[in-house]
């Protein structure tokens, strides 16, 4: 075996322009796909940061039916105390869960004494919400980068149409699940930017206030947001979350709660799995690229080594270790091609991160991409390419093997 490596090898050194050729077309494809993962790997974990560490949470809790119904905010659809305090008591008992935060999620009118319109609020308990989503303050683009009792956070939208800034009071008037009205004087905080565009309509006020307004005796929760230790872990602890909760029952003996990730939640996830989709699509074009480079280079070397081939195979060289020589040329075409285009991609991903490229997303701006790139990508992109190097050589290499000596050193 060794010598059919030192064969190959002399072989591929005969030809240098050729073999330079054809590594260069391999790298470049290597190189061209360890960007577009690295870049893009960076934009989905910017993109999956800012919509669970400042909005969502990682994982949901809801009361069964409550998200089939969420777009109305149905106060009939909360969790009463006592189911509340079991999920609490799971969530302590699971050492992957980091924090979880309680909300009411109700509508109301949004009063300014001269102007009115409608507004989604979320009563928070403030030390929750901003443990479990690390990224909230840096939301609140004017005021304090808190929530206070007798105060409220105010989305940008309604800020710049009413005329309304920090330390304006306005009055916020809701029905509680009852059907009365109940309304409460505030003092506006804070002035909070939404990051699906400008069209958001979410405010914030502290739980207590929410209570007083909805006239709740003791918190009625609509959901709660967690948050886990490792990201990584999402599927595992939402599957384990939801094994654990399925045993609690509603009157009509279905389970009592529904969780999910925040996949589940925004339809920015459709947007990672397009990217994910494009990447799978630019892995195709690599496969394809070396399939052809080193397909056509085994193809030029059998045809212009005719003669040789009939040489070798007339001194009695078995079929079998002339196919293997021109599969080895074909697995150093691919080793060498692998290992240039993860030098320079790496390289080049060295540099974009150093470059600090930034980009918007949504409301967010100033955000800095950060390529990098998994070592089990890099893996898996050169396992790809020396594998599909070999396959490209085979054809070749049966031919080569399958000749006739006679008809082979006749050959002009």
């Amino acid at each position: 075996m060794g010598n059919l490596f030192k064969i190959a090898i002399r072989n591929l050194m005969r030809y240098k322009r050729r073999t330079t050729l054809t590594a260069s077309l391999v790298a470049i494809g290597v190189i061209f796909v360890l960007i577009f993962v690295g870049v893009t790997g960076s934009f989905k974990t910017m993109m999956t940061g800012q919509m669970t560490d400042s909005m969502l949470g990682h994982i949901q809790v809801h009361r069964r039916g409550y998200i089939a119904s969420i777009d109305n905010l149905p106060l009939t659809m909360n969790m009463k105390p006592q189911a509340v305090k079991k999920l609490e008591k799971t969530f302590q008992g699971m050492p992957d869960i980091e924090s979880y935060s309680l909300r009411i999620k109700f509508g109301g009118i949004f009063s300014s004494f001269t102007e009115t319109t409608n507004i989604r609020l979320n009563g928070v308990y403030p030390e929750m919400e901003m443990k479990t989503l690390p990224l909230f303050a840096s939301r609140i683009t004017t005021g304090e980068k808190t929530i206070k009792k007798g105060e409220i956070v105010i989305p940008e939208l309604l800020s710049r149409g009413m005329k309304v800034n920090v330390g304006d009071t306005i009055v916020v008037i809701a029905n509680n699940k009852d059907g009365s009205v109940n309304g409460k004087q505030l003092r506006v905080s804070g002035i909070i930017e939404s990051i699906t565009g400008p069209g958001g309509r979410d405010g914030y006020v502290h739980i207590e206030d929410a209570m007083e307004i909805l006239r709740m005796e003791e918190p009625e929760i609509s959901e709660i947001a967690i948050r886990l230790k490792d990201f990584g872990k999402l599927h595992a602890v939402y599957d384990s979350l939801t094994a654990m909760l399925a045993g609690e029952q509603n009157n009509q003996g279905k389970p009592a709660f529904e969780v999910h990730t925040w996949e589940d939640l925004t339809p920015f996830y459709n947007i990672i799995r397009m990217i994910d989709i494009m990447t799978i699509f630019i892995k195709i074009m690599l496969i394809a690229i070396v399939l052809i480079s080193v397909m056509n280079v085994m193809i030029m070397a059998v045809y212009e080594r005719i003669r040789e081939i009939g040489t070798i195979a007339a001194i009695g060289t078995m079929p079998g270790r002339i196919l293997s020589m021109f599969v080895i040329e074909g697995f150093l075409l691919g080793i060498l091609g692998a290992v240039a285009g993860n030098v320079m991609g790496i390289g080049i991903i060295y540099i974009l991160k150093a470059v600090k490229i930034t980009f918007a997303f949504g409301r967010q701006t100033g955000l800095v991409l950060s390529p990098t790139v998994a070592l089990q990508d890099i893996a898996m992109i050169s396992l790809i390419v020396i594998v599909v190097a070999v396959l490209g050589s085979l054809q070749p290499a049966f031919k080569a093997s399958r000749m006739e000596p006679i008809k082979a050193l006749r050959h002009v």
